[in-house]
């Protein structure tokens, strides 16, 4: 069963370290570590860029990673301070990524307040779990497909097997698609896998037979053997949980989006 469900150019390490700020834990008050042309650098900001770059608490670091980490935001701080920098800063396309990226991070800590705020639960895992389990096929198949551009082709692929021609030769010598090489073996799998028109052509085969007629897909035209077939064992709640949990408070955060949407129309 599937269960369906976040380049660098230069001196992008500063955009890098403002986007930490949303993953920052410490509580502790901040106190000026140094000062650079009579502008403070506090322990937060080190702490919020030395985590950005060792991927690790600020307090797991080296004396060395954190001298590192302060030196490379005095060089940040001695380039933001210089004389040309406040003009820059005013320029059109700067203001506007500095707002765009001030605005990514809010965003970041809205979406984490509200998760924080708004878990699902156990009986909400529950629901979707046996909404899934509805929608999920009570077999899973095996089976090798051909794939062509046309559909005079696929039918021609069809004609010859009717006349005893081997499968897994046909498609390695005519499928176009990835499994060709192999015989256009599919392995096991369950009908949510693949796209509609196909898993309904393979959930009306019976084992060993293959389409007589070319089914169409966005991929093209394929010729389908269902080789055999099985019950599909479905996951236990505990071993997609995790997963559940996750799609349940997206699914709440996009409501509430959705609502602040509404709010927006009806007073614009």
């Amino acid at each position: 069963m599937a269960i369906s469900i976040r380049s660098r150019q230069p001196w992008a390490f500063v955009a890098f370290a403002l986007m930490a700020v949303a993953t920052l834990t410490s509580t502790a008050v901040a106190e000026t570590v140094a000062t650079v042309n009579g502008v403070a650098i506090d322990s937060s900001i080190v702490n919020i860029y030395l985590e950005s770059r060792i991927q690790k608490p600020a307090d797991q670091a080296t004396p060395e990673e954190r001298e590192t980490v302060l030196q490379a935001l005095t060089d940040i701080y001695l380039l933001t301070t210089q004389s040309d920098a406040e003009e820059i800063s005013n320029r059109p396309k700067i203001k506007a990524q500095i707002e765009l990226q001030s605005r990514t991070i809010i965003v970041q800590a809205v979406a984490e307040d509200f998760f924080a705020k708004n878990p699902a639960t156990d009986e909400e895992i529950l629901t979707e779990y046996e909404l899934q389990m509805k929608t999920t096929s009570p077999l899973q198949f095996k089976a090798r497909h051909i794939l062509v551009e046309t559909q005079a082709a696929a039918t021609d692929l069809i004609a010859q097997l009717d006349n005893g021609a081997d499968f897994a030769e046909l498609a390695q010598t005519h499928s176009t698609g990835p499994t060709g090489p192999a015989g256009g073996d599919l392995d096991w799998f369950s009908p949510e896998r693949m796209v509609k028109p196909f898993s309904d052509a393979v959930a009306a085969l019976t084992d060993g037979a293959h389409t007589s007629e070319p089914v169409q897909t966005q991929f093209g035209w394929h010729v389908i053997l269902r080789e055999d077939s099985r019950e599909n064992q479905p996951p236990t709640l505990d071993s997609v949980r995790d997963v559940l949990k996750q799609r349940v408070e997206q699914v709440k955060f996009q409501s509430y989006l959705e609502r602040l949407r509404a709010i927006y129309v009806e007073g614009d």
